[in-house]
């Protein structure tokens, strides 16, 4: 009986899209090999929209399919990555403020550039040029709109 209350508890999981996330290093060596738009998420662990958010758009199959298949997408955690990160032919660094911080590069990919808001979406075409901007939450539909758009492009 264990075993299969264990087995049903499993499956759900086994069932849920994964979006391939990869890191800014990660995007520009795959860049130089396959020339995609790149979907740029910032969040932060604290912010509870970003994770409701997060979890309905891994939910939808298609949108997941879409965006493997179509676009990078980098997850970028904008109070925790320290890493120094290049991007656009310019480095970013984590900028320490007590016991916190938050990166440069979430500042430049904010248009409030004091303080962003949660979740901020990003996405660039192939040549990394800006086609939409958003902050705040994105809903799965809006997602897949915006993502066959871009790839009209």
């Amino acid at each position: 009986m264990k075993k299969i209350t264990l087995f049903l508890m499993l499956v759900p999981c086994f069932y849920l899209s994964q979006m391939k996330t990869g890191t800014f290093s990660e995007w520009e060596v795959l860049q130089k090999k396959e020339s995609r738009p790149v979907v740029i998420h910032l969040y932060t662990d604290w912010c509870a929209v970003c994770k409701i958010e997060s979890y309905r758009l891994s939910k939808d199959k298609e949108l997941v399919g879409m965006m493997n298949e179509q676009f990078y997408f980098i997850n970028f955690e904008a109070e925790k990555t320290k890493e120094t990160i290049r991007f656009q032919n310019q480095e970013f660094e984590y900028l320490q403020n007590g016991n916190s911080g938050i990166h440069e590069l979430a500042l430049a990919l904010s248009k409030n550039k004091n303080q962003p808001v949660y979740p901020l979406w990003v996405f660039l075409d192939k040549h990394q040029n800006l086609v939409y901007y958003q902050e705040g939450q994105l809903t799965p539909e809006k997602m897949k709109e915006k993502l066959k758009e871009i790839s009209a492009l």
